[in-house]
Formats: structure tokens, sequence, C-alpha cells
């Protein structure tokens, strides 16, 4: 089974993309498995023309290879269509397995949504330290309440998004536990920590929460690597996936199975249960969040200095931990083959701490 790049094409890739890349590469390289690449350009306001390209040009010339064709989001709007009906086919009963006596009056798994963006902030807080944002539950309340209200709305057009429904009450159907390779285990409570989740925009674009799930089920997909900013998603994916398995979503993954050999290694993991990890963010020297508009930082203006891959490479795996206590060692270069040996998740759980980048040293190293 493969992990996967899945790049938004929405700029030039920097330093902190490439460090969660390479852990994607190494993770599934180390196993001896594929690695899929995978252009999540869903969002397509975000596109910037030409990135895709330049995205892929960057991960072959630091030796960052994948398996068969890219996929691409913008592609795939029949199979996001497909897994949302299987969706809109159950109940909120139905999903979480509620002891509740099932009834025609249950809560929709699926259901709409007319509230604006101001009046969610005006009504939740985000929660600490990640921006996740609780929906209050306003639209849940009215198709509860008065369906009628509800059915009048859409019948008069009313812009709405689709919202996926979570238990209302915490229980043990409520909480999603899973392990991740760097943070231990995790639990977290949908009602509480997650509340219902958009997965359909009212402009009509299906959300990143959705296709990103529906994405690596089809893909076979189970190996996730990615930054730890989405360890709270993770637990609202897991809801998703559950809810797609039990509306009897058939991935693409799913249907092949019967034509695996007997001989094929066994693995813990697979796309409906898949290896978790999610590496510490890599920071500006004031302790922000790197981002596209840091430019000196960014591949382009990397290579146009004329810095080799092995440079770019050695970073990412001294970011990772790959090459001894980064308070002690300063960063060499190194290819993604020579990472490659190096590469132990052991390593990168030594130091889960976010990772600080001094510009002076990131300069001085880099020789800019």
């Amino acid at each position: 089974m493969p992990g996967r790049f899945a790049p938004t094409p929405s700029g030039r890739m920097h330093i902190g993309n490439i460090y969660a890349m390479l852990g994607a590469w190494l993770s599934a390289r180390s196993r001896g498995d594929g690695m899929l690449l995978r252009i999540e350009d869903i969002d397509e306001p975000r596109v910037v023309p030409g990135a895709a390209e330049l995205m892929m040009d960057d991960l072959r010339w630091l030796g960052l290879d994948w398996d068969g064709e890219p996929v691409y989001q913008s592609a795939r709007h029949g199979l996001y269509e497909e897994a949302l009906r299987c969706l809109e086919r159950l109940t909120v009963d139905d999903a979480y397995g509620s002891a509740k006596a099932r009834n025609s009056a249950s809560i929709p798994l699926i259901y709409p949504c007319f509230c604006s963006r101001a009046d969610i902030r005006a009504a939740s807080a985000p929660q600490e330290g990640d921006r996740f944002m609780v929906y209050p539950g306003t639209c849940r309340r009215l198709i509860a309440n008065d369906p009628d209200a509800t059915r009048q709305r859409l019948e008069n057009g009313d812009r709405h998004s689709l919202r996926i429904a979570m238990p209302e009450k915490a229980s043990h159907n409520s909480t999603i536990h899973f392990d991740d390779e760097v943070f231990a285990r995790q639990e977290f409570s949908l009602p509480q920590d997650i509340g219902d989740t958009i997965v359909r925009r009212a402009d009509g674009l299906f959300s990143y929460q959705l296709v990103v799930v529906v994405d690596d089920l089809d893909m076979g997909v189970d190996d996730i690597v990615r930054g730890r900013d989405l360890l709270r998603s993770n637990a609202l994916q897991i809801a998703i996936r559950t809810a797609l398995i039990a509306a009897g979503f058939q991935s693409h993954a799913a249907r092949t199975t019967a034509t695996r050999t007997a001989t094929t290694p066994q693995s813990p993991y697979s796309p409906e249960n898949p290896h978790y990890a999610h590496l510490p963010l890599i920071d500006n020297a004031e302790g922000r969040r790197l981002a596209k508009r840091e430019r000196s930082l960014d591949m382009g203006v990397l290579r146009a200095h004329g810095v080799s891959p092995e440079q770019v490479v050695g970073y990412c795996a001294w970011l990772l931990g790959l090459q001894g206590d980064r308070s002690c060692t300063a960063p060499r270069p190194m290819s993604a083959a020579e990472a490659l040996q190096e590469f132990d998740w052991s390593n990168v759980r030594v130091d889960t701490a976010d990772r600080s980048i001094s510009q002076d040293d990131f300069d001085a190293y880099f020789g800019l």
C-alpha cells in the first residue's frame, strides 16, 4: 500500500512543504511501499497557474520520486458526488451506531446550513492552537425542530452549504482515538472538539475534509504524513471515513482487493485504517508558522541562488532529527537516498517541539 504527496498548487513550495514531503517519502520508501502524487487543486480560486508543474519539477530535482501518473482533484468531481450521495443516505444514528432507537425523526447525516461565516464567527470561539472553529449547531437545531422551515428555505433557493453531523452528545461512540507515530495516542470528542463540519461549500466546491478522505480511500493510501496542525482534522477525517464505509462507498482499493495474491505481505494498516504521522511545524524566528510570503525560503529563490538538491534535503533531514541533536549539530548536505538510510521514526519522536528557523543561520547554510 502507498503513501502520498498531496500538495496544493497555490504557489511555490518552501522549506516547510519540502520537510513534510520528505517525511512522507521516507516513511513510504522505508517500508518498501509505493508513493503517489495527488495535486489538491479542488479549491480552484486558490490555484496558481503553473504551480503544479513547478512542484513536480522541484520534487524530481530533489530526488523525491513517485509512482504512476499524478492525480488531480479537479478531475474527480464525479467521485466526490458519489461519496456525498452515499453519506446522504445515512442518519446520525446510522453513522455512529447510536444506542438511541432509530426513527424517522433522526437527524440526517448531511444537512443544509444557511449560516454565513459572520454568523458562525459571532456564535463560536476558535479552538486554541489550530484555529479550528466548532460550529454552534444553528441549522441542525432548525432541521430538528422545524423541518418545514428548512424545506421552505431550500425551495426558496436560499444559499447554503452542506454539513456532516457529528454525534450530539459525548459518549463512547462519539470519541475518536488514534495512534500517531510522532505524537502518540490522540483522543478527540466529535461533538466537543470537532462539531458539524462543511463537506460542500455554498459556492458548490467540495471541502478539503471530505475530498482528502475520499481520495485516500479510493487511491488505497494507508500511510498519511503531514503537519501536526492537522491532528484535530485527522479525528474528523476518521469519522468521515467510518461513515463512508458504513454507507457502502466502494473505493478502487476495495474493488481490487480480490486481485491481490496470497503472497502479498500483510500490514497492520489499510486504507480503512491508515498509519498516521503528524510532524512538528516549522516556524520562523518570530515563532510564526512559515508562510508562502516568506520568499527567501521558497524553492524558486533557493534554486535561483544555485543551491544543490543535497543542501535542501540535508536541511530538511536535519529538521526531522535524522542528523542527531539539532541543538548540538549543524545541518549537512545529503541526498534523498542517504536520508533514507538514516530514517527512523524514533529519531523524529526525540523532539516533538515545533522547529524554528533562524534566518541568519539559514542564509549562511545556503550561502544566500
